[in-house]
């Protein structure tokens, strides 16, 4: 698994690739995002600034001797009227932001699946769930926050800002440049602390990420941990992993506090000392109205240098947050469609729209990640309606074989036909619409009985639910179910015995009526009496269709037309069950060698004859 070395934090790339996502939602929502991002900031103009404007100038016509209240009255209306008008102007800006933070919640959920979606198998088996489940979540989530700063902290500071030092302006230049000036100051003095800061906190998101891998890992072997008494020593583990994620997140909120908060604050102080201070020595061109605009303008101003840090903080861990998920976005899938991918030809003189299901393996290369070749040069021709059964003791390459012809992964050299045609120039969707897959372990999801056995074909009626049911003798076991059909079946399926779990497989490819039947193990799980009336099932299943059935018990291809021997990534021999046997190879060995129905490995052939037991 990837989450169990050190995870550095996101790439820079990845970081501008949230960026990216984030602005794009902005700018397709642009209707509901413009006003959400621009009446905050118009609310704080009205609250903040024109509200004290108006009170330095009722105060400047009482400094100047004004007495009259006709006079004074509309400096008091009108403050009234400002705080109004910006209490509604914020009211609106939150009904729009409201809106874009729940959909762009929304559409970045949806992109985010898509792109997880989009992976291929390999990247799942090097990926903890909870760690992928936690990222996915937090890109859509981090949105909220992300907007939610971006208005609060930087739009409703800066266009206020900037209307302050046009007012400024009218009064003195001076008074612009000096503000403007220590603002700029303070940026340039806290930017390299903000970098190393960086680095911290994509240590910290990177020890969340281990953290929440290790309990998702935890969590769905349970029964594995509980079998092996293992509760104190996960629970240590735990706590190890829980002193890291501290570790990690007292160094980076330490560092801004000690080291970043320490400079923005005197930086503060000094900036509404300076403010102050210019203005009592222009008070006298200016006028007590300018004195009190240029006190109140500076004070905000203070607020803005002191929350700069915090707003900093806030976005930095956002889209730190959200550059998990995008750093798993910078390394394309292994296995794609190609752009001129094109869906599966009907062979030439069959009935239009149907599909023969023809397979051949050429010359066909394969390796997995970091190994040598399994297959070097495969050739197996396998043509439509042919049953053949795979053979041959572990990890000889008969699972791998079914997983490629999925593109579940790609194979480095040849090519893999289905009728004719190259499957790495079909869409992968098109290419499995053709395949009924049952696998050696397989899988149920935390649903219903009825909806994981539907999930082959989801249009399906529920009459021919029911039949496929009854076909892989799934109604055997459902009467003993708290609900029947509508009984939840637990995460992987857990409430069901292994047998139960295999039979729900079979159902879903008997459901799935597919060309192609792709059975790896499919009954290694019942028992003797009811594989019996399974395996019926599945030749009546087979009847018509191409089929490549892997099984380690022999006694369930022996009526195959025809049985591939593999050993090592190649072809020993292949045949008959009858020509098989009269061969006297590989086959007729390990069908010799069966103890129980299952292949005796050459391991415990040598270990059983040092023990001296036959």
């Amino acid at each position: 698994m990837s989450e169990s070395g050190d995870i550095p934090g996101p790439r820079k790339s990845a970081v501008r690739l949230v960026l990216r996502y984030y602005v794009t939602q902005l700018r397709l929502k642009w209707p509901v995002a413009t006003p959400a991002l621009l009446l905050p900031a118009l609310g704080n103009i009205c609250l903040f600034y024109l509200a004290p404007l108006l009170v330095a100038s009722l105060v400047g016509r009482l400094a100047a001797g004004e007495s009259e209240i006709d006079a004074l009255i509309p400096y008091v209306i009108g403050f009234g009227a400002i705080l109004l008008l910006g209490e509604i102007v914020w009211r609106g800006g939150l009904h729009f932001l409201n809106r874009i933070d729940a959909r762009g919640m929304e559409d970045l959920g949806v992109i985010g699946m898509d792109e997880l979606l989009a992976k291929d198998a390999a990247f799942f088996h090097d990926n903890f769930a909870g760690s992928l489940t936690k990222r996915v979540l937090g890109f859509s989530r981090s949105f909220e926050q992300f907007v939610d700063t971006l208005i609060f902290g930087i739009m409703a500071k800066l266009l206020p800002l900037i209307f302050a030092s046009v007012v400024l302006w009218r009064y003195h230049p001076i008074l612009v440049v000096v503000l403007l000036g220590l603002i700029v100051v303070t940026g340039f003095v806290v930017s390299p602390l903000i970098v190393r800061r960086q680095r911290l906190v994509n240590l910290r998101e990177a020890a969340s990420v281990r953290m929440s891998g290790h309990v998702a890992d935890v969590l769905s072997n349970m029964d594995t941990v509980r079998a092996f008494a293992a509760e104190d020593r996960e629970a240590a583990e735990t706590r190890v992993r829980l002193a890291e994620v501290r570790r990690a997140q007292l160094r980076s909120w330490d560092y801004g506090n000690l080291r970043v908060d320490t400079v923005v604050a005197p930086m503060s102080v000094i900036t509404s000392t300076v403010g102050v201070l210019l203005a009592v020595v222009l008070r006298g061109g200016l006028g007590i109205e300018a004195l009190m605009v240029t006190f109140t303008y500076y004070s905000h101003a203070t607020g803005i240098m002191f929350e700069f840090n915090q707003v900093y903080r806030r976005m930095e861990s956002v889209l730190t947050e959200a550059g998990q998920f995008t750093e798993l976005l910078l390394d394309p899938p292994k296995v794609v469609d190609r752009p001129d991918a094109q869906p599966l030809r009907t062979v030439q003189g069959t009935v239009q729209g149907a599909v023969q299901g023809s397979v051949r393996f050429e010359r066909v290369v394969f390796a997995h990640e970091g190994n040598p070749p399994l297959f070097d040069g495969l050739d197996l021709d396998v043509p439509a309606g042919t049953k053949i059964g795979l053979v041959g003791r572990s990890g000889g390459g008969k699972t791998t074989l079914t997983r490629l012809l999925l593109r579940l992964m790609d194979i480095q050299g040849g090519r893999i036909l289905v009728d004719g045609q190259d499957i790495s120039r079909m869409r992968q969707a098109d290419l499995r619409g053709l395949i009924a897959y049952v696998p050696q372990e397989p899988a149920m999801f935390h649903r219903t009985l009825r909806e994981n056995i539907a999930f082959a074909r989801p249009g399906a009626t529920e009459a021919e639910v029911m039949e496929a049911a009854r076909a892989a003798h799934v109604t055997e076991f459902v009467e003993g179910l708290p609900m029947g059909f509508d009984t939840l079946v637990g995460e992987r399926g857990v409430k069901l015995s292994g047998g139960q779990r295999q039979r729900v497989a079979l159902a879903r490819a008997i459901l799935r009526d597919a060309p192609i039947l792709l059975l790896d193990e499919a009954t290694s799980a019942l028992d003797s009496e009811s594989e019996i009336l399974v395996q019926e099932a599945l030749w009546r299943l087979m009847r018509d269709r191409t089929a490549l059935v892997v099984a380690h018990r022999l006694s369930t291809v022996v009526r195959m037309d025809r049985l591939v021997v593999l050993d090592r990534g190649e072809i020993a021999e292949q045949g008959s069950h009858a020509e098989l046997l009269e061969a006297r190879g590989p086959y007729s060995r390990l069908w010799h060698h069966q103890s129980g129905g299952f292949l005796v490995e050459e391991e415990a052939e040598t270990v059983s004859s040092a023990s001296g037991s036959g």
